[in-house]
């Protein structure tokens, strides 16, 4: 089964609007959605925000769902001129720059210790444009998050959930893709309130496309 793993209730709208036989229950305070996506079974892990509410998230799909793909949909932020305010992108490479073992195994920043270079490669769809994305437990305009990022790392978006989802995925041997949809871009202003102003956009964005990325992952 295709489970799709959603940080929040808001982002949660276009998989509700587009599934049929919907039964929606809440297990360890988290939304779990189930239903049929063009005749095809279907769920949804709203998980909360986070790596770890992320990775409980898709740990719970893989053993209580059956879950054999797992796409992460939702929001995130532009780093650079090659994204564009409420566009929709596929990932095809994910670090989480938050994580820092360089002092004790001389690697750079973002590399596990079980890995020898900082992104992981995932699915990616050739229906919408790939990026690379970088995951922390930071939403703000940190000019040295923002250096890391775009400088050292190379990463063009930038979110709070993916690269926790990407690692479980890993191991489990699953399927795993992600489509982010732009709410803000670093250097147009607060990130903030841009995220603030754009996320019904985007919002509408990701719902406008949903059966054509749930076909994209199942075709």
């Amino acid at each position: 089964m295709t489970v799709f793993i959603i940080a929040m209730e808001s982002e949660a709208h276009p998989f509700i609007d587009a599934l049929a036989d919907t039964q929606i229950k809440k297990v360890h305070g988290r939304t779990v959605i189930t239903g049929k996506l063009n005749g095809k079974p279907a769920a949804a892990v709203v998980c909360g925000v986070g790596k770890v509410n992320a990775a409980a998230g898709a740990q719970y799909a893989i053993d209580c769902l059956g879950a054999d793909k797992i796409v992460n949909i939702g929001v995130a932020g532009g780093l650079n001129a090659g994204t564009q305010i409420g566009k929709i992108y596929s990932i095809s490479q994910v670090v989480q720059y938050d994580f820092d073992l360089s002092v004790i195994n001389g690697t750079p920043i973002g590399t596990l210790n079980e890995y020898a270079e900082p992104y992981i490669s995932v699915d990616c769809s050739p229906r919408y444009p790939a990026k690379k994305l970088g995951t922390g437990d930071r939403f703000d305009d940190s000019e040295r998050d923002y250096l890391l990022l775009s400088d050292a790392l190379k990463a063009d978006v930038r979110d709070m959930e993916f690269g926790a989802i990407a690692h479980v995925c890993k191991h489990a041997g699953v399927q795993c893709y992600s489509f982010k949809a732009i709410s803000d871009v670093a250097g147009e202003g607060s990130t903030t309130k841009q995220f603030a102003i754009n996320l019904a956009m985007c919002a509408k964005a990701l719902s406008e496309e949903f059966e054509n990325i749930f076909e994209a992952v199942n075709g």
